[in-house]
């Protein structure tokens, strides 16, 4: 369940910011996100089906100011997104295979599931353009 993944060069990334309504945590929501996790990973996870891995997130707070460009007027970086409190970012061989996936009534049930939680998500699709990890000495 807590394996490492190797991300594929040439597949998509979907991340997911989660803003979860008032007063709801993010322990309230622990068991609904994994059993929606789970849905993804065992039915959607062969050829057929796309998905090739994913991480969840808890948005620990820090920005860093080393990392992020643009200053508002007190030279102080700012971030200029609704940074919610969770993301789930997933892994797939394509676009339209997570669409597939996202339709399923299973995968449907246990995202409203997960909406019943939520002010609002909202998922953003990227292409993956470069990769690369520490070279061996």
């Amino acid at each position: 369940m807590f394996h490492p993944i190797k991300i594929p060069f040439g597949c998509v990334m979907l991340f997911n910011v989660v803003d979860l309504k008032d007063g709801v945590t993010v322990d309230d929501v622990e068991l609904v996100l994994g059993n929606m996790c789970n849905v993804v990973k065992n039915n959607y996870g062969d050829d057929n089906g796309g998905f090739i891995g994913g991480q969840v997130y808890k948005n620990a707070g820090f920005v860093s100011k080393e990392g992020s460009l643009g200053n508002d007027e007190n030279g102080e970086k700012r971030v200029k997104q609704n940074m919610g409190d969770l993301v789930i970012v997933t892994y797939w061989n394509s676009f339209e295979q997570h669409e597939k996936s996202h339709a399923d009534a299973l995968f449907k049930k246990h995202f409203s599931e997960l909406g019943d939680f939520c002010d609002a998500t909202y998922e953003v699709g990227y292409e993956m353009l470069w990769q690369g990890v520490p070279e061996d000495d």
